[in-house]
């Protein structure tokens, strides 16, 4: 039972994965193809926030209505559907409303995966379908790059992602969700703020990634088309950092180790304009982000004396806050600066995440029996 619930939460994360990991070269693809500077098209990251957002709010009460099986299959059914808008858009309209699809449904798969993964070991097992999403994903900016250079918009490869929702769509629900935890000893409130943050922090400094490297390297001066190729190395790199899992470095949080290895990849995409440098850079910060979202997001999960339903819609809360913030205001600091110069952002972000985890005991990783 526990081996089919975590195939087919590996099958909903790989094709969202693919979506996320093509969201960069889509949103410089779109702005080719709709003629708008490539900073406008930060509305396409923040429609997806605010799917996240809409799940957040209203994910406590879902859950307390619906069965977590049939969310999983609602979401992946809204996935599919905005997968298809965003690949047929002709209007920014539609291609907005593809980015808000795609955040709802998104958002209930992300909801469900660390409720139905629960227990002891759901640090390495979250890490385990995160990576295969983040194998999967190195995919999606190569389809767009290669279906963009042979004429056509790179944007339909994201049509891939849909049969495999469809097919969670139609099969019975896995089952349901784990008890409430015991309410008798709630956590502080500071301990589940800090929680949340380092979310906030782990998914903003990831999404800066996602979202802009294809365009960081097509300011380089390369084709759009090998812009969106090159672009998989941030994927590839999370497929990787996935694999392998968290770092460890004597009795630091594991953060710190791969957060170095993230500011070491955002200072090579800034501070050279070769585009193998760049990539080179991004495929760095993509090995050292990988592990950071499955530690913070099963630590929060894992908070004691609070509903696990609660914990997972708050979790929903900090990542949609992250995306709908971050590269917005590095897409921001762009038009005032420039996309090389903005791309600094993430070092405070990882800055502040270390900062705060330092004292903060690693939740369990031991491999399940």
């Amino acid at each position: 039972m526990a081996q089919r619930v975590e195939l087919r939460i590996g099958l909903a994360l790989a094709a969202l994965g693919f979506l996320l990991a093509g969201l960069g070269a889509s949103v410089a693809v779109l702005a080719r193809d709709l003629d708008k500077p490539t900073d406008q098209l930060a509305l396409l990251s923040s429609a997806f926030a605010v799917g996240l957002l809409i799940v957040a709010a209203t994910g406590a009460l879902l859950l307390r209505t619906v069965a977590i099986g049939t969310v999983l299959r609602l979401g992946s059914l809204v996935c599919a559907v905005g997968a298809v808008c965003l690949a047929l858009a002709q209007s920014f309209a539609l291609a907005i409303a593809g980015g808000l699809l795609i955040g709802v449904g998104g958002a209930l798969l992300v909801l469900v995966a660390p409720l139905l993964l629960h227990g002891p070991t759901a640090a390495v097992r979250l890490t385990k379908v995160n990576a295969v999403g983040s194998g999967i994903g190195i995919f999606g900016p190569l389809a767009i790059g290669a279906v963009d250079s042979l004429g056509a918009t790179g944007r339909l490869a994201l049509l891939a992602a849909v049969p495999p929702f469809l097919l969670l769509a139609a099969l019975p629900s896995p089952g349901d969700g784990p008890s409430p935890h015991d309410e008798t000893q709630r956590a502080p409130a500071s301990h589940l703020f800090r929680g949340w943050l380092r979310v906030v922090l782990a998914v903003a400094v990831e999404f800066c990634f996602v979202v802009w490297a294809v365009a960081r390297l097509a300011a380089t001066g390369v084709p759009m088309a090998a812009a969106a190729l090159l672009g998989s190395a941030f994927p590839i790199g999370m497929a990787v950092g996935r694999a392998i899992g968290p770092l460890r470095w004597r009795d630091w949080s594991p953060v710190v180790p791969v957060g170095i290895l993230t500011a070491a990849g955002t200072l090579l995409v800034t501070s050279f304009d070769a585009p193998a440098v760049v990539t080179v850079g991004l495929a760095l910060a993509g090995f050292g982000t990988a592990p950071i979202y499955p530690l913070t997001i099963a630590a929060l999960v894992a908070t004691p004396g609070i509903n696990p339903a609660r914990l997972a819609s708050l979790g929903a809360l900090a990542s949609g806050t992250a995306i709908l913030l971050a590269p917005t205001f590095l897409a921001a600091l762009a038009g005032w600066l420039d996309l090389r110069t903005a791309f600094l952002i993430p070092l405070p972000l990882l800055a502040l995440l270390w900062a705060i985890s330092r004292d903060r005991q690693p939740v369990p990783v031991k491999e399940p029996a």
